[in-house]
C-alpha cells in the first residue's frame, strides 16, 4: 500500500483529505455562483459532498491520479482541493483540476498550490504532459494556468455540459520540456 503524499509551501499544506473536511466540500461546491466553472452541477445536499469527497479519495488508491485538501498553514483552513487525475501512466500524462472557497481566492494560494502539485507530477509520478480544460470566461484560472507555463492549445467548441448549457472549453497543457525550461 502506497503512503498519501503530503506536500507543504511557506503557506500551505496539501494533505489527504478527510471526512472532515465534506461540510468545507459541500460549502464550496454548493456556491452556484462559484461552481458556474467547474465542471458539474453544484453539490445540494451532504450525500451528494459525500460521494464527492470518495470520489476525490478514491482517485490515489486506485493509481488514477492524487487530490489534495488545501490547507493554510497558519490557522488549518480548508481552501479547497487540487489535483492531478486521468493519469495515463503508458503516455505519462494527466490532467489538473482544483477549486478555492472564495474566502481565500485572489492572495495567490492556487498558484502556490498547483507550482507544488505540478512538480510532483513532472517529478514523482514521471509525467510528460499535463492538461487543463478551462472554461473559456474563466480569466482567473486560465491566467493562474498561464502564469504557471500552461500553453493554449485551442478551443474545444461545447465540450462540458453542466447547468443545463453546453459550454466552450480552451485546452491547454504544461509539457515537461517547458517545465524544465
Amino acid at each position: 500500500m502506497h503512503i498519501f503524499p503530503t506536500l507543504s509551501t511557506d503557506r500551505l499544506v496539501l494533505r489527504e483529505l478527510t471526512v472532515e473536511d465534506i461540510p468545507n466540500l459541500r460549502a464550496i461546491h454548493s456556491d452556484v455562483h462559484h461552481m458556474r466553472w467547474f465542471g458539474v452541477d453544484p453539490v445540494v445536499n451532504l450525500s451528494q459532498a459525500e460521494n464527492l469527497f470518495q470520489i476525490f479519495q478514491s482517485t490515489f488508491s486506485t493509481g488514477v491520479g492524487v487530490r489534495w485538501a488545501i490547507e493554510r498553514r497558519s490557522d488549518n483552513a480548508f481552501l479547497g482541493t487540487c489535483g492531478l487525475f486521468k493519469w495515463n501512466k503508458a503516455w505519462h500524462s494527466c490532467a489538473i483540476g482544483y477549486e478555492l472557497a472564495s474566502f481565500a481566492q485572489g492572495h495567490g494560494y492556487m498558484r502556490e498550490a498547483l507550482s507544488t502539485a505540478i512538480s510532483y507530477g513532472f517529478n514523482t509520478m514521471k509525467l510528460n504532459r499535463i492538461e487543463a480544460q478551462v472554461h473559456t470566461d474563466n480569466i482567473r484560472s486560465i491566467t493562474t494556468l498561464n502564469t504557471l507555463g500552461f500553453i493554449c492549445e485551442g478551443l474545444q467548441r461545447q465540450a462540458g455540459y453542466w447547468h443545463n448549457n453546453y459550454h466552450d472549453l480552451y485546452q491547454l497543457s504544461l509539457i515537461r520540456l517547458d517545465y524544465d525550461a
